[in-house]
């Protein structure tokens, strides 16, 4: 009798198996480690894409997305090797281990991660899997031989820490959304408006830059001018001068059609547009002549205000005697 209640004593060098841990928590340690990382990781890529390709708010986006996908894979892979734990397993005081209760080691829980793939492949029963497997093992735990036990806590200070994670990943999260929307979204309204504004404003412009009048020359030419740029004005002086040379006649022009191309593209200062121009020229009614041209215009906003940077004619004026 003896003997044999010495025999169920335990020796003093064995040590209970750890219990394994319970489904909630392994969520809230995922939740930790992962959900929060891609939810951050998500909303940089999103904010990422409303910007313009390759562009430098996009190369902030990727860059900062890169950067929050190593610090996750350091946190569950490479702080479980060095510390014995990650932060949300710490927090929740569980642990990833063999079958025969030793640490997972890197590249095991390197491989326990990808095959976790398989536990969403499978319409995510693998994550529900350890709801009732005997040892509380999803379909990742059964590829890699891998288990998770319940351990001490980790340092002190996790909570705070797990606290101080969550607050950054709150405010990187905010401060990508108001930065897309103070850069992006505005600048997809300045466009927008932009746009509405030379397709009211830019045939008008042309319009009163092309018509002029004999009696009134001075003050249309001067008026033109004050329609374009520093840098076409020149151009357009030079043309003036030419057609005084030639002998003034009145010439009144309006846009029968215009439409704003895409390229250049359209921006907050600058547009480009096709105008099909209708008019006539002469001083005397009865012998009006009828003109039609076809110009692309290049717009610019200086001071506030659209004016004409340059004007090609693509189909040269064609003149008729009025009514034919």
């Amino acid at each position: 009798m003896t003997l044999d209640a010495a025999s169920d004593v335990p020796a003093a060098d064995e040590v209970a198996p750890s219990p394994l841990a319970s489904w909630p928590a392994r969520t809230g340690a995922f939740a930790v480690d992962v959900l929060v990382g891609l939810a951050v990781v998500a909303t940089l890529a999103l904010v990422a894409w409303t910007a313009p390709l390759r562009g430098w708010l996009w190369w902030v986006f990727t860059a900062a997305a890169a950067v929050v996908v190593l610090v996750m894979a350091v946190n569950r892979l490479l702080l479980p090797t060095i510390k014995g734990f990650s932060l949300g397993r710490a927090l929740v005081g569980i642990a990833v281990v063999t079958q025969t209760g030793a640490p997972a080691g890197l590249w095991r829980l390197l491989l326990r991660d990808l095959a976790h793939l398989l536990d969403t492949a499978a319409l995510f029963i693998g994550w529900l899997w350890p709801l009732w497997d005997r040892r509380k093992r999803t379909f990742a735990d059964l590829l890699v031989r891998t288990e998770v036990h319940k351990v001490q806590s980790g340092p002190r200070d996790v909570r705070r820490v797990t606290a101080v994670v969550l607050i950054v990943a709150a405010l990187l999260c905010t401060a990508a959304v108001a930065v897309s929307y103070l850069v992006v979204y505005r600048q997809d309204r300045a466009i927008e408006n932009a746009q509405a504004q030379i397709t009211e404003q830019g045939p008008r412009i042309v319009e009163q830059m092309l018509t002029y009048k004999k009696e009134t020359l001075q003050q249309d030419f001067a008026h033109a001018q004050s329609l374009t740029t520093e840098g076409y004005r020149k151009q357009l002086i030079a043309q003036q001068q030419a057609v005084q040379d030639a002998g003034v006649t009145s010439n009144e022009y309006w846009a029968v059609s215009s439409a704003v191309v895409p390229n250049p593209p359209v921006t907050p200062t600058s547009a480009s547009m096709l105008l099909a121009m209708q008019g006539q020229r002469g001083d005397d009614p009865n012998n009006l002549k009828f003109i039609t041209a076809t110009v692309r215009v290049n717009f610019e906003k200086t001071d506030g205000q659209w004016r004409v940077a340059d004007l090609t004619v693509l189909k040269k004026p064609l003149m008729n005697p009025q009514g034919q």
